[in-house]
C-alpha cells in the first residue's frame, strides 16, 4: 500500500516537472515571436562617416558623453550615421545587461532611442537598484510601449543573444572600457570632447567649430 502511495507521489511529481519545463519553454517561445534585432542608427543611414559607440547604460562616463554626441548630432547629423552598440561591463555594473534589455524591448516596438534617452537621463535612479525592472517598467510607459508586449520580451533569448553577441564582439576589438569609439573603422583616441570633436570634423572635411577654436576643456573618464 505505501509502495503504491509513493508511486502516485513520484507520478505526480513527474507529471508537474514536466508541465512546469513545458510551460517554461512555451513562455519563452512567446518571448522571442516577432522578436527581431536591428543596427540602432540615427543620422544619415548612407553617409560615407560612420560613428560607432561601444557603451554601458549603467557606466557614468557613457552618461556624461551622451550630451556631447548629441551636439555632434544636431550640428552634422545629415552627413554622419552614428551606430549605438551594447558592451555592458558585468564585473561593474550588475544592472547594465537588464537595462540593455530593456533598450532592445522598446527597441521591438520602435522606441530604442526613447528608451535610450531615458535610461542615461535616469542612470542614477536605476543604476544601484535592486530591482532595476521596476524603473524601466516605469519609463516603458511614460515613452507609450505595448506593457504586456515589453514585459513579455524582456525575457527574451533572442535579446539576451544579441547583447552577448555585441559584447564578445566588442571584446574581439581588444575594448575593455565605455565609452569607445570607432571612426570609420578606426578606434578613436581622445582627452576631451574637442579632441572628439576635432577628430570627427576633420573626418567631414570641415573647418574646426568655434567651439573648438575656442577651446571647451571637458575631460572624459573612461
Amino acid at each position: 500500500m505505501k509502495d503504491h502511495f509513493w508511486k502516485i507521489v513520484g507520478l505526480i511529481a513527474l507529471v508537474a516537472i514536466i508541465g512546469s519545463v513545458v510551460y517554461s519553454q512555451q513562455v519563452k517561445s512567446k518571448a522571442n515571436e516577432g522578436v527581431v534585432i536591428e543596427d540602432h542608427v540615427k543620422g544619415n543611414p548612407d553617409a560615407s562617416v560612420v560613428l560607432v559607440e561601444y557603451s554601458d547604460f549603467q557606466c557614468p562616463a557613457c552618461a556624461q558623453f551622451e550630451p556631447y554626441v548629441e551636439d555632434i548630432m544636431a550640428k552634422y547629423g545629415d552627413q554622419i550615421r552614428f551606430e549605438y552598440r551594447h558592451f555592458p561591463l558585468l564585473n561593474i555594473h550588475p544592472n547594465a545587461v537588464p537595462a540593455a534589455q530593456a533598450a532592445e524591448a522598446a527597441a521591438q516596438q520602435g522606441k530604442f532611442w526613447e528608451m535610450h534617452d531615458k535610461l542615461f537621463a535616469n542612470q542614477t535612479t536605476w543604476s544601484t537598484s535592486p530591482t532595476p525592472i521596476r524603473f524601466f517598467e516605469q519609463y516603458a510607459e511614460e515613452i507609450g510601449l505595448d506593457m504586456d508586449q515589453f514585459k513579455l520580451q524582456l525575457n527574451s533569448s533572442v535579446i539576451t543573444n544579441a547583447i552577448r553577441d555585441s559584447f564578445n564582439e566588442a571584446r574581439g576589438l581588444g575594448l575593455s572600457s565605455t565609452p569607445s569609439f570607432f571612426l570609420n573603422d578606426e578606434k578613436m583616441t581622445y582627452e576631451t570632447f574637442d579632441d572628439f570633436n576635432t577628430a570627427i570634423e576633420k573626418a567631414l572635411g570641415v573647418a574646426p567649430s568655434a567651439d573648438t577654436e575656442a577651446g571647451t576643456e571637458v575631460e572624459f573618464g573612461i
